[in-house]
Formats: C-alpha cells, sequence, structure tokens
C-alpha cells in the first residue's frame, strides 16, 4: 500500500459546508500539523488496517461540526495509491445530509499513527491516533493539531458503556478533560434527502 509520504492528487469536493469553517479555523491556527505537547502518536501503526469507516462517538465542540449528528469518515485507497477521505454527517438545523471529500497522508514515519488531512489543498491539518485498539482496529482516539480537537471514534455506531469509560480514562491520562466531550448521536439515521 502506498499511503506514504507522496504527493496526493487536490481533493474533490462535495456539498462543502460543514468542513468551510472549520478548515478557516485550523488556517488561521497556523496550519500547524505536530501533535499538541504531551501527546505521541501510536507507533506500530498499520495504515492499510485504519482504511475504511470509522464513526465518531465523541468530540470536543467545533464550529465546524456544529449541528452535526451521526458523523463519520471513511478512508479509501484509490488505484493511484492516494487515500481519499469522505466526510459525512446530518446537519440537523438544515435537516440535510453533508458531506466533504479530501485526501490523506502519512506525515512521517509510516508506522507511527500521525496524518496530514487536506479538504482545499494546500491547507493540511494534523491529525494524530494516540490511542488504538491495536488488535482489532475497532477504535482509536484522535487529536488534532492543537488540543482544542478531540475525537472518539468506533467502527460502530455505538460502544458499550465499559469501552466508554475505558476511553475517557485514555483521555484524561493524555491531558484532555472528557467533561468537554459531546456525544454525537448515530441512533436511527435519518433517511436520505
Amino acid at each position: 500500500m502506498s499511503f506514504g509520504t507522496r504527493n496526493f492528487p487536490h481533493a474533490s469536493e462535495r456539498g462543502f459546508g460543514f468542513f468551510l469553517l472549520g478548515t478557516v479555523a485550523l488556517v488561521l491556527a497556523g496550519c500547524a500539523s505536530g501533535p499538541p505537547a504531551g501527546v505521541d502518536p501510536v507507533t506500530s501503526f498499520d495504515p492499510e488496517r485504519y482504511l475504511g469507516t470509522w464513526y465518531e462517538i465523541a468530540r470536543y465542540d467545533h464550529g465546524f461540526e456544529r449541528e452535526l449528528t451521526h458523523v463519520s469518515a471513511t478512508y479509501t485507497e484509490k488505484p493511484d495509491g492516494s487515500i481519499e477521505v469522505a466526510n459525512r454527517g446530518y446537519h440537523t438545523g438544515r435537516q440535510a445530509w453533508q458531506d466533504i471529500t479530501g485526501s490523506a497522508r502519512l506525515s512521517g514515519d509510516p508506522e507511527t499513527g500521525s496524518l496530514l488531512v487536506t479538504f482545499f489543498p494546500p491547507f493540511e491539518s494534523g491529525y494524530h491516533v494516540f490511542d488504538l485498539d491495536r488488535r482489532n482496529y475497532q477504535w482509536a482516539l484522535v487529536a488534532g493539531a492543537n488540543r482544542n480537537y478531540l475525537w472518539i471514534l468506533s467502527r460502530t455506531p455505538e460502544i458499550s458503556p465499559s469501552l466508554r469509560r475505558s476511553l475517557e480514562d485514555k483521555v484524561v491520562a493524555a491531558g484532555y478533560d472528557p467533561e468537554k466531550l459531546i456525544e454525537v448521536d448515530q441512533a436511527n439515521p435519518p433517511p436520505e434527502s
């Protein structure tokens, strides 16, 4: 697999509404790419096993995802070796599904869980997997380039209460405040329009 440090083609955007503000915020934050102080991305990371769909279980609140439920991200290797990132969520205020497609690449060592993601080239932002179900790749904890961005992700739309408690303990150990996490509704997805 070629999920390495090669250059990727421009992102294909469709319905970029809900990520526009987030991208602008990341640009204004200086397009930082490294992990926040005290956050160490996982090592022995297998990018190929990270491909597929991830569901947001909880996240820190930020403007570009505000009012979004049923959020998911799907990572797909394209024939040319690039990685497509398709984000999707339901905007409760607009009562409509929104999605955007971008690209991702590893930001350094191919066995370290740090990626650079872009939806509006040339601007990239850091995406750092700092804890992970190493056996089955069923859950992940992800930080942005600063401590304002945090996600709990799962391969399934819901997780058990015991797993949730365990992941919150890991969030605390990484220096994050679990009280700032907001739940992402994944139950009863709205119909396609």
